[in-house]
């Protein structure tokens, strides 16, 4: 569960400060899909570098499954960021490592065992197991981005946190994977927070949240 309680984050710009997110209280149930829609500077991805610890709130509390991370020191939310699962527009694979090593070093680097038959399933489901020994400048964009769906959910996290996950892609890939996405999720019980300017997509979710300055307008 994921909940903010009048959560205000402020920037200071010369004399001025600016809210851009503003007194923001959400409730999140575990296991539910969220999509997340606004204009540009709506504050969305803000939101979501709040939630992934990257951010810390000038007011208000977040608390996800249990934990009060607003209150959390600089140790302790990278502890927590390593529990979370976070999937990038721009994929970031590192392009010197196969498939099968993109998917699980950053969850070897935070101590988490993955075992290859555990890979393997993954890489089956995600329709990626014929890849697993190529490079990423080897695949295409969707199947770059299900290496970062996968990457993202091999050490079993609660939460996923996706910040425009279908940007470099088309229509077509774009459907597949947000399908994939949601299935996997569904599966596993994980929350899944997804920033998305497509409106087609954020409809396929249980939950649209929508961001204006900051602020939930319906």
């Amino acid at each position: 569960m994921i909940q903010l309680k009048q959560v205000t984050f402020s920037r200071t710009d010369g004399t001025t400060q600016r809210k851009i997110i503003d007194d923001l209280s959400i409730t999140i149930n575990e296991g539910q899909q969220v999509a997340l829609v606004g204009d540009s500077g709506s504050g969305k991805t803000t939101l979501l570098n709040l939630l992934a610890g990257l951010l810390v709130p000038t007011d208000g509390e977040i608390t996800v499954n249990g934990h009060l991370i607003s209150h959390f020191n600089d140790n302790q939310l990278a502890l927590y960021r390593r529990t979370i699962g976070v999937i990038f527009q721009h994929y970031q694979l590192l392009e010197a490592l196969t498939v099968a090593d993109n998917i699980s070093f950053q969850a070897r680097l935070n101590g988490f065992k993955v075992e290859h038959k555990q890979l393997e399933t993954l890489a089956e489901r995600l329709g990626i197991k014929d890849k697993l020994s190529a490079l990423p400048n080897q695949l295409s964009g969707g199947e770059q981005q299900r290496v970062g769906i996968a990457r993202a959910v091999i050490n079993h996290p609660k939460v996923i946190l996706a910040d425009e996950p279908t940007g470099n892609l088309d229509s077509e890939r774009s459907q597949e994977v947000v399908d994939l996405l949601q299935a996997l999720c569904k599966e596993r019980n994980i929350n899944l927070v997804m920033v998305t300017h497509s409106q087609r997509l954020a409809k396929q979710f249980e939950t649209q949240l929508r961001l204006k300055n900051g602020k939930l307008y319906d």
